[in-house]
């Protein structure tokens, strides 16, 4: 019995080796993805490191901004940084769904004989930027939604799976809203987190005004593929976490909730599903990989709070009536916890 005692401890023990010489390798891989975009997205750090934990946990991402803040630019680079087959769907209320998921065409042969052939749209990418996405109908968005969940789109009653990794980026300006459709509160549910998108600092802007108006423009440069990305992202996965990180992510999350203790369960209308506990588990392990850490902390739950739960919530009446706003009411939870 010693014996074996001994044996299954020592295969503990290597598992636990596998997984640290597999972060360090893949924590490199990923900084050094980061620091490529770094040299053509300036000014954008956080923004970057979230729009990479949100690939790193498996999900999706939707970037928020007043147009000309690079979120285009950003997706753009982040399909060749990370080595990922890239395409873009510009949102426009005339969208249909076939022009997103793809149709099935009637084709004739030489000798008569008729069949359907399927023609795959734009949807069958490793990353999809979907631009200005608010600005399609509400049919149109819903054509997402299988794709983002499931990882693959039924036509005509035929399944047809996606390409692997599956990653959408949508992007949705704040201010205008003449023509526009908002995102339906299931479709929100999907993205992991939203990212705000804010105006770059002056050196920063200084930097751009320099790099991006020379005669030469930097390129950014593949740092990663799509299976060393597959692997991160299983890795992820296998990180280990704390009971104080759990119980951070439950108190968090239940307490977004309308009627839970304290005075935030009063202005709360609607709050965050099993869902945004799911995310956050993913994105404090993702996070603590980029940063070089074999596990998530307490602090990594409270710096990802409002992008994962913010575009999960509601506030009531009364509460928008006083001034109050959902990054107010996050802050508020969030003292509660740390």
């Amino acid at each position: 019995m010693a014996g074996a005692d001994t044996g299954g401890s020592s295969s503990v023990e290597k598992l636990e080796d596998v997984i640290v010489r597999s972060a360090e390798q893949v924590a490199g891989q990923i900084r050094s993805a980061k620091e490529a975009i770094s040299t053509v997205i300036f000014g954008q750090d956080r923004v970057i490191e979230n729009t990479l934990v949100t690939i790193l946990s498996g999900g999706h991402a939707l970037l928020i901004g007043v147009p000309g803040l690079a979120k285009t630019k950003l997706v753009e680079t982040l399909g060749i940084t990370l080595g990922l087959d890239a395409k873009r769907i510009q949102f426009t209320p005339d969208l249909m769904p076939s022009d997103i998921l793809g149709a099935e065409v009637l084709d004739e042969s030489t000798t008569g004989k008729r069949s359907f052939r399927f023609i795959a749209g734009p949807v069958f990418a490793q990353l999809l930027m979907a631009d200005e996405i608010n600005r399609a109908s509400p049919r149109t968005q819903s054509a997402l939604l299988q794709a983002m969940q499931e990882q693959h789109i039924t036509v005509a009653g035929a399944r047809h799976d996606l390409p692997k990794p599956f990653h959408v980026l949508a992007t949705q300006n704040p201010l205008e809203q003449e023509g526009t459709y908002p995102l339906p509160e299931a479709q929100l549910d999907r993205f992991l987190m939203e990212i705000d998108v804010d105006y770059p600092d002056r050196d920063a802007e200084r930097r751009i005004l320099f790099e991006t108006t020379g005669a030469e423009e930097t390129l950014a440069k593949a740092a990663m593929n799509a299976e060393t990305l597959i692997a991160a992202q299983r890795l992820v996965r296998r990180l280990p976490v704390g009971d104080s990180v759990v119980e951070a992510i439950l108190s968090l999350v239940r307490s977004a909730r309308p009627g839970s203790e304290g005075e935030a369960g009063k202005l709360i209308a609607w709050g965050p599903g099993p869902r945004a506990s799911q995310s956050l588990m993913l994105a404090v392990r993702a996070r603590a990989l980029l940063d070089g850490r074999l596990s998530p902390s307490v602090d990594d739950v409270l710096d990802l709070a409002e992008p994962i739960l913010k575009h999960r919530m509601a506030l009531t009446f009364s509460a928008r009536a006083e001034g109050r706003t959902i990054a107010d009411v996050v802050k508020q939870l969030k003292t509660r916890i740390g």
